[in-house]
């Protein structure tokens, strides 16, 4: 019997169909809201079942996590529709009191309007300024109800200038690892036994360029971006230097 989470992936699936067949059937734009990792693994494997119908996928800015997909084939309509994609800007009342808030907090003021998670893509934590993007239609009622989190009221607004969004500044490092398995390298990023690692891949928590892996043996290749839910995500950007002892030097972008 499936699970709830199981179910829901199903749900997703036959969603998708449907998006896509109602965009290729009345010549009109279909979109999903945003979907997350586990979901957007749900559509690259019907990647090539749902291509009839021009899916393109994008969550506001360039390296968004959370991204919502839009079904129809401009070519064919004879116009270009944009994403239904806003960027809220986040500021404190009075940023001399502001608390240092996290993603945590941020997402679950958000929950706490009975917003659901769909109607919310990334959220970017800045030190005072921060900026979480949302479907259009939840702009208005997310700027005027969403007024304070924790202790600190804050001021929402709409903002064109995405330009603004300062991305986490990435963590250069390297590791050396005796192979480019990849529970070995996400054994070494995170300091992880090699059990520990295996795990990951087993519960369904690795993703390799925006795909779930159960494969743990997989060569990682230059520019490989992995999410590993829980820990956060890297980009192994190629080896650096074989060592003396045949270890490999990888160069590595963390991003926590």
């Amino acid at each position: 019997m499936a699970t709830g989470s199981e179910k829901e992936l199903l749900q997703l699936q036959s969603r998708l169909k449907d998006l896509a067949e109602k965009s290729y059937r009345q010549n009109a734009y279909t979109h999903t809201g945003f979907l997350g990792l586990a979901q957007l693994d749900v559509y690259y494997r019907m990647e090539k079942e749902l291509s009839f119908s021009h899916p393109a996928l994008f969550g506001g800015y360039d390296g968004a996590e959370r991204m919502m997909i839009r079904f129809g084939n401009p070519e064919e309509f004879g116009y270009e529709e944009d994403f239904p994609i806003v960027c809220i800007k986040v500021s404190p009342l009075l940023a001399k009191f502001a608390e240092n808030l996290s993603h945590r907090d941020f997402l679950g003021a958000l929950m706490n309007l009975q917003i659901d998670r769909s109607q919310i893509g990334d959220i970017l934590v800045g030190e005072k300024i921060s900026y979480f993007y949302c479907v259009e239609t939840m702009a208005d009622f997310i700027c005027e109800n969403l007024t304070q989190i924790k202790h600190t009221h804050i001021r929402c607004e709409v903002t064109e200038e995405n330009a603004d969004v300062v991305a986490e500044e990435p963590k250069e490092m390297t590791v050396l690892t005796s192979s480019l398995r990849a529970d070995g390298c996400i054994s070494k990023v995170y300091n992880l036994s090699r059990t520990d690692s295996l795990n990951m891949f087993q519960a369904g928590k690795v993703y390799i360029n925006g795909r779930m892996t159960e494969n743990n043996s997989y060569n990682l290749k230059e520019n490989d971006v992995v999410n590993v839910r829980g820990y956060g995500k890297f980009i192994f950007r190629g080896v650096k230097y074989e060592s003396k002892k045949g270890k490999s030097c990888l160069d590595i972008l963390l991003y926590r």
